[in-house]
């Protein structure tokens, strides 16, 4: 069982017409998407031509050939032709928060945010207007969420890791890639790139929560990062709520302090952040803590030998 996605998600790509909407969007037909609409005020009423051939695990469902996409003016438009519930936004960081708003307002269940370099007040306004409306955010600056074999909707590979009884859930896009190819013997349910950014709409606890919840996630991979405490609120929550096995992973355990680290909420402040102090909160609920990316997948593997 998928969370989140699953292969019937009809997704509609806001900023298709784009340079860097048309290449995801062609990957993520490839894959096995249900993309069925993509939107731009200005060219309502066209059509985009992919040419797709079938790549990643369980895309042999794939239809080979010309997709014809339709675009319309609106996300509302949209869904009402389609029945589209699902959004994944390729627009610039200063036009990102008004397409947010446009995908709450006709209400949709999930929201995938790309984009990276939006402005910390326009993530809190987007994120506080969607959860007022019950609207799923995975995002900003992420990878997105992939289902493999199902459905992936946002910029992850497809073809490097197949399903299996995993859930993944990580701060870093690169390092989720890493963390499906190493442990692609087994394979996962769901993969969530959550983003790294200092407000983001889906935080390590959502993710666990849906993946305890889920009956076919047998074990949790969870990564992290330095700054900020949300390992920490983390393993507190999984202390209280997480019945599965969970091993974890703490990017930047060699980071200098005060030093931001790529991401933008990744800073660290005397003590309070590091990757140690993550660390040791996670091992005191039972958390198996690797050392490196390898080592994680190690401890994972060994779940199920």
């Amino acid at each position: 069982m998928a969370i989140l996605l699953d292969e019937n998600s009809k997704v509609i790509v806001q900023g298709m017409t784009g340079s860097e909407g048309q290449k995801h969007t062609r990957r993520m037909l490839s894959a096995g998407t249900k993309v069925v609409a993509g939107t731009n005020p200005r060219k309502a009423g066209t059509t985009v031509e992919f040419e797709v051939a079938p790549t990643g695990y369980g895309a042999d469902h794939v239809n080979a050939g010309t997709v014809s996409v339709p675009v319309y003016g609106t996300v509302k438009e949209a869904r009402d032709a389609t029945g589209a519930m699902v959004s994944v936004i390729f627009v610039p960081p200063a036009f990102a928060k008004d397409a947010v708003i446009e995908a709450v307002d006709a209400e949709l269940d999930l929201v995938v945010i790309i984009t990276e370099g939006i402005p910390v007040k326009d993530t809190a306004e987007f994120f506080t207007y969607a959860a007022e409306k019950g609207v799923r955010l995975i995002g900003p600056n992420c990878p997105g969420v992939i289902s493999p074999g199902r459905s992936n909707v946002g910029i992850t590979p497809p073809d490097i890791t197949g399903p299996g009884p995993i859930g993944l859930v990580s701060k870093s896009g690169t390092l989720t890639y890493q963390m499906m190819y190493e442990l692609r013997d087994v394979g996962f349910t769901t993969c969530i790139g959550i983003g790294g950014d200092p407000v983001i709409g889906t935080t390590h606890i959502d993710a666990l929560k849906a993946f305890e919840e889920d009956p076919d996630t047998k074990a949790i991979v969870m990564i992290g990062e330095i700054g900020g405490d949300a390992e920490e609120r983390a393993a507190a929550y999984i202390k209280e709520h997480v019945t599965k096995p969970v091993v974890g992973y703490v990017a930047g355990f060699t980071a200098p302090e005060g030093k931001t680290m790529g991401h933008a909420g990744a800073i660290v402040t005397g003590s309070e952040g590091t990757a140690q102090a993550k660390k040791e909160a996670l091992e005191a609920v039972g958390v198996r803590v690797g050392r490196t990316p390898t080592e994680t997948a190690n401890l994972a593997r060994a779940l199920f030998q």
